[in-house]
C-alpha cells in the first residue's frame, strides 16, 4: 500500500481529524498520477524591501523571492519521488511540490520536498534541498479552522559540504503553515508565514485554490 510522508510520520488519530477534502491533498499520490491545483494568492513576499537582498540568495535555489505582490495567480503540482539524504544517502519517500507564481515581472517557481524522517516530517527547501525544516503536525479540532492541518517548524538545518548544521533555537526562523478547507467557497485555503527572532516576518503567502489528483498528462 502506497503511503504519503504525512501518513508515514503523523499518528493516525491526528490525521483522522483532517477535513475529508484535505485527505486527498495530504494522502499518497498513486504512481502515474500527479496532484494539481490552481488558484490565487492574496499576498506573496514581504513589504520589507531591506530584506530583499537576502531573499535574492534564496531565490537562486527556488526557495522564496524578493517580492511583495497582491492577487498573484499560481499553480501547484505534487509528485511522488524518492530523495537521498545523509552520509549514507538513505532513500526516503517524498512528495515534491512545484508552486509556480505568475508575478507581474514573470513566472517564478518555488520547489520543496516533504519526507518522513525518523523524528517526523522534514521539508527540504529549494531545488537542492540545502535548507531543511523539521515539522510538527497538528490538526485543529475546534473553531473556524477545525479540520485544518497546521505544520510548525521545530528545527532548521543547513547542508554544507555534505554535513547538516543545525541553527540554535534563539536565532532559527520558524515556519508556520496552515492548510484548511472552506466549505462555503469550495476552496482549499493556505497560509504560510516565515518569522525570525528579533526581525519578525521574513516572507509569507496566503490564498486559495482547487486541487485534484489526476493521471499524468491529464490537465
Amino acid at each position: 500500500m502506497v503511503r504519503s510522508p504525512y501518513e508515514l510520520s503523523t499518528p493516525p488519530d491526528v490525521l483522522d481529524g483532517l477535513h475529508p477534502r484535505l485527505r486527498t491533498y495530504f494522502g499518497a499520490v498513486p504512481p502515474g498520477h500527479v496532484g494539481r491545483g490552481e488558484g490565487v494568492f492574496d499576498v506573496v513576499g514581504t513589504p520589507r524591501w531591506w530584506l530583499w537582498p537576502v531573499l535574492v540568495w534564496f531565490a537562486r535555489d527556488a526557495v522564496m523571492f524578493p517580492v511583495w505582490e497582491h492577487d498573484v495567480p499560481f499553480t501547484v503540482e505534487n509528485r511522488p519521488v524518492r530523495v537521498g539524504r545523509g552520509r549514507e544517502r538513505a532513500v526516503h519517500v517524498a512528495v515534491r511540490a512545484c508552486r509556480t507564481f505568475r508575478f507581474r515581472g514573470g513566472d517564478r517557481t518555488m520547489v520543496d520536498a516533504i519526507t518522513a524522517g525518523p523524528d517526523g516530517l522534514v521539508d527540504h527547501l529549494g531545488r537542492h534541498g540545502r535548507v531543511s525544516a523539521l515539522l510538527r503536525a497538528e490538526v485543529d479540532q475546534d473553531g473556524s479552522d477545525a479540520g485544518a492541518l497546521r505544520l510548525v517548524s521545530t528545527r532548521v538545518t543547513f547542508r554544507v559540504l555534505g554535513r547538516e548544521w543545525g541553527l540554535p533555537a534563539v536565532v532559527a526562523p520558524r515556519v508556520t503553515l496552515v492548510e484548511r478547507f472552506d466549505d462555503d467557497a469550495d476552496l482549499q485555503r493556505v497560509s504560510l508565514v516565515l518569522r525570525a527572532p528579533f526581525v519578525g516576518t521574513l516572507f509569507r503567502y496566503e490564498g486559495a485554490f482547487r486541487y485534484a489528483v489526476v493521471p499524468e498528462g491529464e490537465r
